[in-house]
Order: C-alpha cells, then structure tokens, then sequence
C-alpha cells in the first residue's frame, strides 16, 4: 500500500507491529481516517476469499493487516486459515469488526491417509504422498481454545523435523560459508512463541536472507543460484530477481529457493500429521466443517514456487467417494489456480456426493491479489453463495453448536444440501 498520508502510513505498518493491541489501536485508528473522509472509502465488490494466511503460519500480514487488505481491496468477506494454528483467529475477528468485513475462521493441516486406500498415493502434498493438506472451516468462536489445544503437539513435532530439515539445509550450503541456526535466524520471523507455526518457508526465508546478506540483490545473487546451487529460475522470476527496485525481492527469492531446495532438505513428514480419522473428529466435537483441499494436477503454477506435477485427478472420482465416506462435509479450492475443466469436474463430483464447495485464494505472500473478480462470473458464482452460508454457520454454531450446518439436527431438518446452503446464506448475510 502506497499512502499519501503520513499518519495513514504509519499506522498501516504499526498493523504488523509485534504487540496485539498496537495492532488493534493502528486498525482503528486507519478506519477513522477513512470515515472522516482523509482516504477514500473502498466500494464493496462482492469478493469473497477463505483462505488467508497470517503471521502465525507465513504471511506478511498480521491478522489486523489481513483483514485490512481484505476491506480495503473491496472484499465483503474474509477467512483466516493459517497452518497448524488458530492462534490469530481472535484478532483477525476483531479487526473484521472494525473495518466492518464478515470474517470465518479456521485452520490448514495435513493429514495422514495412510490407513486409507490412498496409502502411497500421491494426493496434493507436493513433498510426499499418503499426506494430505485438509481445512478445518468455519470453528465455533467458543470452540477456539480447543481447536489449538489440538494442534499445539503437533507444531512441537514438526519444529523437532524442522531442526533436522536446518541441519540438512546447512549441509547444502556449508560448502559455500553459508549457514542458518533454528533458534536465532528460524524462530524469530515466525509467531511460534505466540501460537504460531514454523513451516518450511520460514526456513527459506531465513536462507533468502542469508543470501541476501551475503550477496546482495541482483547479477552477484543470480550467478549463485544458477552456477554454485544449480537452480533453475524461470523467466519470470528471472526478471523479478533482475529488478533492483523490486520491494518483494525476498518473497521473490523465496519463491525461486521453495521451488527448487525442499526436496533436496525435505524429511517426511509423519508424527506431526493426525490420522484424518482424528481430523474428522475433531470437527465434529467443535462443530466445524472438515473440507479437503484439492489441488489438482499442476501446470504453470500462480504463486511461482510449484513445479508442474500430477496429483489427484487420476482417481479424483474414487476420492472424492471416500472423502464423502469418510464424513468430510466440503472440498475446498482456489478457482485461479486449475482450469475451468478441472474445476467443473470437481464441482460436478461434488454435486454427486452432496459436498460444500468453498473458494479460497491462497494468500502468502505479497504479489498475490486478495480480490479475485473470478468468483464473481457465471461459473463460479455459487462460491460465493456458499461463502455467505459458512459464514452463517460459524454465526449460527457459536450460538449453539447443535445448529451448525452439518450437525444431524440440520440435516435432518434440510436434507438436501442446497436447501440447507440457502438457509445458512440468509443467516450469514443478515
């Protein structure tokens, strides 16, 4: 954000200062600015997106930012779905509250399906396969405490993985005079002392920055990449990390480091991955929607740090089946990042086995747009019909958890999905 305002200017960067309610205060303080008439007003655009991630997984924004950019981008509603962590759903609420954009929360984990038929397959986990990435949607607000008293040992076991996958990253880079230390280059540009998880990019960007240190921006850095680590950079990250002005040079790098070294640091994931069975569970004791998060066969990938690979569509019908069996209620996914006809396949499976559809654009980084007029054509319209339904769900279950959507009182009640999605709309948007 560019701000002509100085006051506007500051208070935009004290939405990621390290104290919560210098957050809050900044939130508030920006919105006045905008009701007194010294910025102007974002318009409404009926954008929709669930799937905002914040400092406490990878992000360069707070939960207070998030919803900022969220509203300020002209979007009615906004979710927060940060990895192995709830920790920032009650700011990313409150600050919804005042810039006045609904919000639903929920988190992103993976999951264990080896106990499935899917055992070896690889499903839409770009490092490993019988491991699954899953949402847990729309969490009762009382049921908040839970849900991350549920994660909390498994961000323990995955920084214990994270400490090996440092020791594997400085084995590739000691040749060279180059090392990271968990501790001191790692843990401190992450919010895990707050809740928060340690993910693999956190990591990469602890090296992007020791390269950065170390060779500065531009010509010196490429050569380092290309010649000495041997990695590809496409044109278009090319002409990214070509630009000495460009002022997201170290999520750019990021990118380039994510889509090459994690296979070559990698260790499996295993311990801190819940069997899917306790996934489901877990929803069903906080009254959640558990919704899978396709991810189709890749070809040129949006945020630029996946290759092109293959993952579900080869058995897309029998998943989808099993997903259904295995009590998961929604499949998630992001309209801008398949073809219409993977999407209109899995939508029509969806149809079939009566599952809720929720959009959700993958923010991460800060070349990713938070508005996606996408949504709002003839085909994919229904997202956001489905948006304002789990918002009323999250409304309705926080008032009392027997009313959320997919609990057995409402299906009974409204057996056929879109009648209940109707339902839930008209209580989202009242």
């Amino acid at each position: 954000m560019v701000f002509n305002d100085k006051v506007a200017e500051k208070m935009f960067e004290k939405m990621n200062d390290s104290d919560e309610g210098i957050r809050l205060a900044a939130a508030a303080g920006l919105k006045t600015l905008y009701q007194n008439g010294s910025l102007p007003m974002p318009q409404s655009n009926g954008n929709v997106n669930n799937h905002i991630h914040t400092q406490y997984s990878f992000s360069p924004y707070s939960p207070a930012k998030a919803a900022y950019m969220a509203w300020v981008n002209g979007l009615d509603t906004a979710g927060i779905m940060d990895h192995d962590s709830i920790a920032g759903a009650e700011e990313f609420i409150k600050a919804g509250e005042i810039f006045g954009i609904a919000t639903t929360i929920g988190f992103e984990c993976r999951v264990d399906f080896s106990k499935t038929q899917f055992n070896g397959k690889r499903l839409n986990n770009p490092d490993q396969a019988s491991i699954a990435y899953v949402a847990m949607h729309g969490i009762p607000h009382q049921n908040i405490a839970r849900a991350q008293e549920f994660l909390t040992p498994y961000r323990e076991k995955r920084n214990l993985r994270n400490r090996k996958m440092v020791e594997n990253i400085n084995g590739i880079l000691s040749p060279f005079g180059i090392s990271i230390d968990f501790d001191t280059d790692v843990l401190p540009i992450s919010n895990a002392q707050k809740g928060g998880s340690v993910t693999e990019r956190h990591i990469l960007f602890a090296v992007a920055n020791k390269l950065l240190e170390r060779f500065g921006k531009g010509e010196q850095l490429i050569a380092f990449l290309q010649n000495d680590m041997g990695i590809h950079i496409s044109e278009r990250n090319l002409t990214w990390l070509s630009d000495m002005d460009n002022p997201y040079y170290d999520y750019d790098l990021l990118g380039v480091l994510k889509s090459d070294m994690v296979e070559k640091f990698y260790i499996p994931a295993k311990e801190e991955c819940p069997d899917v069975s306790e996934f489901i569970a877990l929803a069903k004791e906080i009254g959640a929607i558990p919704a899978y998060a396709y991810l189709g066969d890749v070809g040129s990938s949006v945020t630029g740090d996946k290759k092109a690979q293959k993952f579900e569509d080869d058995f897309l019908p029998e998943l989808v089946e099993a997903l259904a069996k295995m009590e998961f209620c929604a499949i998630t996914y992001m309209p801008t990042r398949n073809t219409l006809e993977q999407l209109q396949f899995l939508s029509g499976l969806c149809e079939k086995y009566s599952l809720f559809q929720i959009s959700g654009e993958d923010i991460n980084s800060p070349r990713q747009k938070f508005k996606n007029d996408l949504i709002l054509t003839d085909n994919f319209k229904h997202l956001v019909t489905a948006t304002w339904a789990l918002i009323g769900h999250e409304k309705a279950a926080t008032k009392n958890i027997a009313e959320g959507m997919f609990t057995p009182e409402t299906v009974a009640k409204y057996p056929d999905l879109n009648q209940r999605i109707a339902v839930y709309e008209k209580i989202g948007r009242e």
